[in-house]
């Protein structure tokens, strides 16, 4: 056996010792966002799924573990199709994302599931510290919403999940290249003004997630373009953005994945111009 074999062996072996799971997590997370083949990550996820439930299965109260599963299944979420395998996936993330957060503040848990003033109440206690598990607990929330879209009664959450990000931009709206901002940029263009949204207001949460990322982070302009050009009927926007992520450079350290997928969606969202305008 090999001394890097011997290492990962002794690494799966010794799941009890967090600092070296805390590695091996660490490594296969930042593997996954440096991938700049699609497929290879579509086909690899799978076994990443299964090697993340193994690790919470032998550690459940662990809040990193549970936090990987539920990035690695909103992750994979994003490759299927199937209706009813997006809604078992997000499920999967979302479990995991809500147990990860009950282990980091167990009143915030119980204040999901009560009325929305109560839960933004508690999200003003929590601190910058907590900007990137709330950011997770968010993202798991919007992808469970999102692949359960035709279900009203899960859109009742979606006050919410909009305040989950609202507050990550308030600690530290610069996790993940600033991730929160494109959420609330789709929220403020997906809805209409008597639903809470503000066309306006997302221009502005997609311009400054640009501006946090120095314009690498490539899913910012298609989903500025895709939600909040096309809402407006501005084609000259929406064909710039896009064609801005065709020219740019997809590899960026924990974006090259992300860039990859993104400028496979502006092509084709530039191939169905003429359907929108």
């Amino acid at each position: 056996m090999t001394p890097k074999r011997w290492c990962l062996w002794l690494c799966l072996a010794a799941a009890g010792l967090s600092g070296c799971m805390g590695r091996l997590t660490d490594g296969l997370a930042q593997a996954l966002l440096d991938q700049p083949d699609p497929e290879t990550a579509r086909a690899g996820l799978p076994a990443y799924l299964l090697l993340a439930d193994g690790l919470i299965a032998a550690d459940p109260d662990d809040a990193g573990r549970l936090l990987l599963g539920a990035k690695l299944y909103n992750a994979y979420g994003q490759f299927v199709e199937a209706p009813e395998r997006r809604v078992l996936l997000a499920g999967r993330a979302l479990d995991y994302a809500r147990r990860a957060a009950c282990r980091r503040d167990a009143p915030l848990c119980a204040a999901a599931a009560g009325p929305p003033a109560a839960y933004r109440a508690r999200l003003k206690a929590l601190g910058r510290k907590d900007a990137e598990w709330l950011l997770v607990w968010g993202a798991a929330w919007a992808g469970h919403l999102q692949a359960k879209r035709d279900d009203w009664r899960a859109l009742v959450d979606l006050p919410k999940v909009q305040a989950t990000f609202e507050r990550v931009v308030e600690l530290d709206e610069t996790v993940d290249h600033g991730a929160a901002h494109l959420y609330l940029g789709v929220l403020d263009c997906l809805r209409p003004a008597a639903l809470g949204g503000a066309p306006e207001r997302g221009v502005a949460h997609f311009e400054r997630a640009i501006e946090l990322s120095d314009g690498r982070h490539l899913l910012a302009k298609v989903l500025y373009a895709e939600y909040c050009a096309r809402l407006l009927f501005d084609r000259a926007r929406y064909e710039r953005l896009l064609e801005e992520v065709l020219a740019a450079e997809a590899e960026a350290p924990g974006l090259t994945l992300s860039n990859r997928l993104a400028q496979q969606r502006a092509r084709r969202l530039l191939e169905e111009a003429d359907a929108y305008f």
